[in-house]
């Protein structure tokens, strides 16, 4: 394996980062993952876009597109595969035991693994936890993701491949790595940004290329929804077929099923809308 790190390709036992680089030691860093599909990475655009949003509300300088353009494609040339996760990691750096971040500059990590298609639905299951639609860091993709990983490690003990959130007023927000949408009376409806959920790539494009509403909807939906389906980088559009104890037996129901194909048609036309 090959990584850009900090300017250059480097073997995968060269590539390391200070010991005290402020990712680690407080996760003061953002990410983006990025499908690619035979060494090209789709909707680049959007997720560089958003690794800037994300980076800003970290208080972290903007990252240089370019550089991040030029990484990207370096690492998926070195590395060919069919189905890839293009991971671009963005740092404050090398710092000091604490807080304040140092004067060192930041780091930029961006690799690549293969990885392979989903499968047509999943099961998930809604966790205890909240997001706090009103914190500092609501709708930042910041590598401190420790709240996902112990939710994503009870969602696998229950058979699921997905946590769902509720926010701190109860109302239905996302997954620890994708966004979550719910049809009813034959309409597909997802929680607004609002909801403290992530601006989803995935989710973006779903309600530009639907007729998709953002609707504030109680955690309970999940419960009576006609069809409930997942969005995210890699899931692209993907059926639930049980929440908790509840099957949904069909999955995919005809308009998840649309939409799925929609989603496949659009992206498969423009890699990077």
């Amino acid at each position: 394996m090959r990584i850009w790190l900090d300017g250059g390709l480097r073997d995968l036992e060269s590539a390391r980062v200070s010991v005290l680089d402020h990712g680690l030691t407080v996760g003061d860093g953002v990410f983006e993952t990025v499908k690619a599909v035979d060494g090209e990475p789709f909707a680049l655009t959007r997720h560089l876009d958003r690794l800037t949003r994300s980076a800003r509300g970290l208080g972290l300088p903007d990252p240089d597109h370019d550089e991040v353009r030029r990484a990207c494609t370096a690492v998926l040339e070195a590395n060919p595969m069919p189905l890839g996760r293009l991971r671009i990691t963005y740092t404050g750096g090398h710092g000091p035991l604490g807080a304040g971040r140092g004067e060192h500059g930041t780091t930029l990590v961006v690799a690549v693994g293969e990885t392979t298609g989903r499968p047509d639905s999943t099961a998930v299951i809604t966790v205890p936890w909240t997001r706090n639609e009103r914190g500092a860091l609501t709708g930042v993709k910041t590598t401190s993701y420790a709240e996902n990983i112990v939710a994503l490690a009870r969602a696998h003990q229950h058979g699921a491949s997905e946590a769902l959130f509720g926010n701190t007023v109860g109302q239905l927000c996302e997954g620890t790595g994708s966004n979550v949408f719910v049809v009813l009376d034959g309409e597909i409806h997802t929680p607004p940004l609002a909801s403290g959920c992530l601006p989803g790539i995935t989710r973006d494009l779903v309600i530009e290329w639907t007729d998709a509403q953002e609707t504030d909807l109680p955690l309970d939906v999940l419960r009576h929804a006609d069809e409930i389906f997942l969005t995210s980088t890699l899931r692209d559009v993907q059926a639930v077929h049980r929440v908790d104890d509840r099957e949904l037996p069909g999955a995919p129901g005809p308009v998840t099923a649309e939409a799925m194909l929609l989603f496949d048609e659009r992206s498969g036309q423009d890699l990077d809308p």
